[in-house]
């Protein structure tokens, strides 16, 4: 089945038409800078014009978005405005766009390829999904089924949510080194491990394809791997999310 899977992020929105069952990309992959004032109308006019229309798409859409998502509502937004909270996105695409829509969390989309086509994870126990990007997505998974909504990346650390010390946008307005980057990342994974002990952590989101400058360094109980996908974790989850 071919699925137009969109991933909506604090600092960009992507999409790309995926073979589901491989997980594919079947079209160029489109990506824009989410606008300014990320509101639903602002968002969803962008998605029409930049990546619907474009694609000539009219088929099934699955969407990742970047928060807490409950049978395709809104329930808290991260990186966007709120406006979004209480919004139900499935609704929202058949009204605008008359597309049938099912939405998810964009952390548990990525989770959702890799779980599904990366052969290097071993489904048995807990299996934990990181994406790091302009925040920091998880998704956590329980002997191949996914817990949804686990907003780890919002866990406190040093009075503030742990995505403001250790994503990839952290590291770009700090100038920090990969080093430097990956010493901070280091107490976040030892956080993780004192909660969940995972048997796997697979990297994902922007920062994966840089994942050769630190893997080296990384230090964690768990084995860590970059994700197949990287980042088109998200796209490629959502569309699957759909079958």
């Amino acid at each position: 089945m071919n699925v137009l899977g969109i991933d909506i992020g604090g600092s960009g929105v992507k999409g790309a038409i995926v073979d589901t069952d491989s997980g594919e990309l079947l079209s160029e992959k489109i990506r824009f800078p989410t606008p300014k004032k990320s509101t639903p109308k602002k968002i969803l006019k962008c998605i029409k014009s930049d990546i619907i229309d474009k694609l000539n798409w009219e088929g099934k859409v699955g969407c990742g978005f970047p928060g807490v998502v409950k049978k395709n509502i809104v329930y808290s937004a991260a990186n966007v405005k709120n406006k979004w909270i209480g919004v139900d996105i499935k609704k929202k695409f058949l009204k605008k766009f008359n597309l049938d829509c099912v939405a998810l969390n964009d952390a548990d989309a990525a989770g959702i390829s890799e779980i599904a086509l990366n052969d290097k994870i071993n489904i048995k126990g807990v299996v934990m999904i990181i994406t790091v990007g302009t925040g920091i997505g998880t998704s956590i998974f329980v002997d191949g089924k996914l817990v949804p909504n686990i907003e780890f990346g919002h866990l406190r650390m040093y009075g503030d949510s742990a995505e403001k010390y250790i994503s990839n946008l952290a590291r770009k307005k700090l100038n920090l080194s990969w080093v430097d980057w990956t010493n901070r990342f280091n107490e976040y994974l030892i956080y993780i491990d004192t909660l969940l002990s995972p048997s796997q952590i697979v990297m994902g989101g922007g920062v994966s394809n840089y994942f050769n400058e630190f893997v080296s360094k990384l230090e964690s109980k768990s084995k860590i791997i970059p994700a197949r996908n990287r980042n088109n974790a998200g796209i490629i989850g959502a569309a699957i999310s759909f079958k």
